[in-house]
């Protein structure tokens, strides 16, 4: 009986041991997927259109529309090693009146464990300069980017945000207190413009993002505070600055939406 015993414990322990050398040499070939989901904020609250927020100004904003181009996705490992996305697999436009826009998906990544995305704000200069026939989908001016490009200006707005405040001034055309924030500028083509392009890095303060050739896509749960386009490092009053397209102001709306996402948290099926 002492030997069965005996004999149960070292099949049990070389089990054990088996079962860890699987878990530290887990595939780790082939490619998988990532989806990352941009969920809309005004500060600690989920943004909804026709609410009321209060910027850093103390002024009541009511959201109508908030836009933006997110684009050139690098993941990053915690040894430093990075995987660039493919560049025609890389431009997403967002849109907070359809939430499958704010949901995207990176594919064929190498499998691995990411702790960072890396990501612009924006449409890159070579991309906004590039032939018609290679600026299809979110990128095509006449369909996929209709309201998001500058016809007289030749390229992407890359935030839109606009809405109504009483401290706006009134607009006597639509006969409403709007306020109108167009953020594009590349850094220009044959002159230059400013450059209002920002890129973004991401870190998983949590669990990294596990992506396996054979297991569902992970989840990242990025939030976009809308509200952090008015503030940090200069708090924008609409009353004061009610409107912001291609104009030197619009430098000063870059630089405080910059800062507008966080990675919340990253989930692994």
């Amino acid at each position: 009986m002492k030997k069965n015993i005996l004999g149960l414990f070292a099949l049990i322990a070389l089990a054990t041991v088996f079962s860890n050398c699987s878990k530290d040499e887990e595939d780790l070939s082939g490619v998988g997927s990532l989806t990352i989901e941009f969920d809309n904020r005004a500060g600690d609250a989920a943004l909804v259109f026709g609410n009321d927020y209060k910027n850093a100004a103390g002024e009541t904003l009511k959201f109508s529309t908030f836009n933006y181009f997110v684009s050139n996705f690098v993941l990053i490992k915690s040894d430093g090693s990075e995987y660039t996305v493919p560049k025609d697999s890389c431009y997403f436009l967002c849109k907070h009146d359809d939430p499958d826009s704010r949901e995207i998906v990176l594919n064929n990544i190498p499998a691995g464990d990411y702790e960072e995305i890396r990501f612009m704000i924006g449409v890159d200069s070579a991309k906004s300069v590039s032939d018609i026939s290679q600026r299809t989908g979110v990128l095509d001016p006449a369909s996929g980017a209709s309201g998001m490009y500058w016809a007289w200006n030749s390229g992407y707005i890359f935030v839109k945000v606009e809405g109504t405040s009483p401290q706006a001034p009134l607009d006597p055309m639509l006969g409403e207190n709007i306020f109108q924030y167009h953020t594009g500028l590349y850094g220009g083509l044959t002159s230059p413009t400013l450059n209002n392009i920002k890129t973004v890095t991401l870190h998983s303060h949590d669990e990294p993002a596990q992506i396996r050739r054979d297991k569902e896509a992970p989840t990242a749960h990025v939030f976009v505070d809308v509200l952090e386009m008015f503030t940090s490092p200069t708090n924008i009053s609409v009353a004061v600055n009610p409107t912001s397209h291609a104009g030197p102001y619009s430098k000063t709306v870059a630089d405080n939406y910059a800062d507008m996402f966080k990675l919340d948290h990253v989930h692994n099926h």
